[in-house]
Formats: structure tokens, C-alpha cells, sequence
């Protein structure tokens, strides 16, 4: 992977440059396979924006945006473009708008209360059952802070546990592995990104995939990292996921604490780590319900049935 930097003069500089809201940053990230990110030192106050990504598609990224850079300059007064045609403002309560120019938003007033939590807070833990939006409202919550620069990538993982069934040993890669596992959140990011531009950023680690195994001894910062299906993590795993985070960087963690695929015998490190932090500021527990399931109606009425027949035992 290799880095390089480019001054920009000025804050309208770099908004001709870039366009409107990062639209052609955006695109040019989609045309050269790079990350691209605007920084301001903060000693002596210098925009820089970087390309990250493999050597020849940032030499051709940079190579390009000198170029226009030279021809803005050249023409004295950075002209603003008219950008972003076929993609309008977000509506007052949308929250992401997708690859397919749907708004996504939440959809009930709870979910309108999950979504605040992970904007506001460090650290989020949404709890629910099935179907009630929490790992693709936080999957769509991640891809706004990533297009509004709050953070510089994605960090997405999962725990490997079988549920209820051997699969067996699974050929290829580690990504290979664990793709069948990370299945749920592959298709919350095709849904809202598209497979192509997904495909992309995961190949350029904008969207970094981990498996929870393999996070101890990092340090994510300036990332969005998010843990999904919890209630399979053991308490001693949650706690090495949890303190992974580093500065600049948001934390979200689902699941549903009525299925988890744990042994008997090991205790879900989803159920204990709220009375471990719930009095701790930065960090919300927030609960999901049947009310909230926005899957076909039968959902809703099996999750209650089965909360009625555990109620009955």
C-alpha cells in the first residue's frame, strides 16, 4: 500500500477540486480503486489530501488530480460545478441514500432513537430480534460517517460460530472462510453500495473485513468498526473487541440475545458486558422490539410465539 499527499491552497480549493459534499472525490475513488481523504494539520493548519491504495492506481489518481489542480489554478478563481445530478439531498429524515437512489430511514420511532444513539455516542449496542433493522441501520449509519469523512474506513467482523450445524472444513483464503459467516452484512453493503463499488472498497481496505479471531494486538483509528451478531461472542472475546478502538473512531455492536449459538455451558458476552459498562458515559444499550420488525408480517408474529412459549416453560 502507498500514501501520497497533495497540498491544496484553500478550503474553496479543494471544494472545486472535489466537488460539492466529496461527489467527484467519491467518484474518482470509484474510477482508480483509491481511498482519498482531505486532512488540516493542526499545527500550522495545511490541507493535505492523501491517496492511499496500491502504488500504480495512486500514481494514476494523483497524476489526475494535479492535472485538474494545475488547470483550477490556472484559471485564478476556483469555479464551483453544478455535481451530482442524478443523486439529490438527503430528505430531513433520511439517513443514507444507496447505490439504487433509495432513501434509507428509520422506520419506526424506535429505530429513529437507534440511529440517534449511534450518532451521538462512541459506542452503541443495539439489541433485537430478528428483522428489526439493528445491523442494517448501524451498516448504513457506517457508510454516512465514511461519505461525510467522521472516519476514514470501515471495519466490519463477526464471530464464527456455527449455528446449530457443522459446515464442515471450507476451502480457499481466510476471506474465502469466513465469507459465509459475514453473508448477513455482504448483503446489507450490496443493498446500500451496490456488489461492484463494495467489491471495491473491500479490495482497497476502505472496508475492511476481520474476523474477530484475528482483531487481537490492532488498533482501529478514524474507523467505524462493527460487530454483528454478538450474543456469539464469548465475555472474554467482547472485551477484546471492545478495546480495539482507537482515537477518531466509532463502535457499533448487534445482536440478539435470545439466539445465541454459544454451548450451554459458556456465558454470551452480549449478556454480561451491560452490567459491566452500563454506567459508563459514551455508551448506550439500546433495545429493539417485535414492534420494530420491519421484515414480512409473519416475523412478528413468530418471534412473539416463541417469546410466549419461553414464557410458558
Amino acid at each position: 500500500m502507498t500514501t501520497k499527499r497533495i497540498k491544496i491552497d484553500s478550503s474553496e480549493e479543494a471544494v472545486s477540486l472535489l466537488g460539492e459534499h466529496d461527489a467527484m472525490l467519491r467518484q474518482m475513488e470509484a474510477d482508480f480503486g483509491v481511498e482519498l481523504f482531505l486532512r488540516q494539520d493542526s499545527q500550522n493548519g495545511e490541507l493535505q489530501l492523501s491517496a492511499k491504495g496500491s502504488t500504480a492506481r495512486v500514481d494514476k489518481a494523483v497524476k489526475r488530480l494535479r492535472q485538474r489542480l494545475a488547470s483550477l489554478r490556472q484559471k485564478g478563481a476556483p469555479e464551483r460545478e453544478a455535481l451530482n445530478i442524478d443523486s439529490p439531498s438527503l430528505p430531513e429524515n433520511g439517513l443514507y441514500r444507496t447505490a439504487y437512489g433509495k432513501v434509507v430511514r428509520a422506520r419506526t420511532p424506535n429505530q429513529e432513537k437507534y440511529v440517534e444513539a449511534i450518532m451521538t455516542h462512541d459506542l452503541t449496542f443495539g439489541i433485537g430480534p430478528a428483522g428489526t433493522g439493528k445491523t442494517f441501520l448501524a451498516v448504513a449509519c457506517a457508510l454516512r460517517a465514511l461519505e461525510s469523512r467522521q472516519v476514514h474506513r470501515i471495519i466490519i467482523s463477526r464471530p464464527v460460530v456455527e449455528a446449530g450445524e457443522k459446515l464442515g472444513f471450507l476451502p480457499g483464503d481466510m476471506l474465502e472462510k469466513v465469507s459465509p459467516y459475514l453473508k448477513p452484512l455482504y448483503d446489507a453493503f450490496y443493498a446500500l453500495l451496490g456488489p461492484e463499488r463494495f467489491r471495491m472498497w473491500r479490495d482497497t481496505e476502505v472496508i475492511e473485513i476481520v474476523p474477530l479471531a484475528y482483531m487481537r494486538g490492532r488498533t482501529f483509528e478514524d474507523a467505524f468498526i462493527l460487530l454483528d451478531e454478538a450474543q456469539n461472542t464469548t465475555p472474554e472475546q467482547m472485551k477484546m473487541f471492545l478495546t480495539r478502538m482507537g482515537n477518531g473512531s466509532k463502535a457499533a455492536v448487534t445482536g440478539d440475545v435470545t439466539q445465541t449459538d454459544l454451548s450451554d455451558k459458556v456465558v454470551s458476552g452480549l449478556v454480561r458486558v451491560e452490567g459491566i459498562l452500563k454506567d459508563i458515559p459514551g455508551i448506550v444499550f439500546h433495545r429493539l422490539g417485535e414492534e420494530d420488525v420491519v421484515r414480512h408480517p409473519l416475523v412478528k408474529r413468530i418471534i412473539r410465539a416463541y417469546d410466549d412459549w419461553d414464557k410458558s416453560k
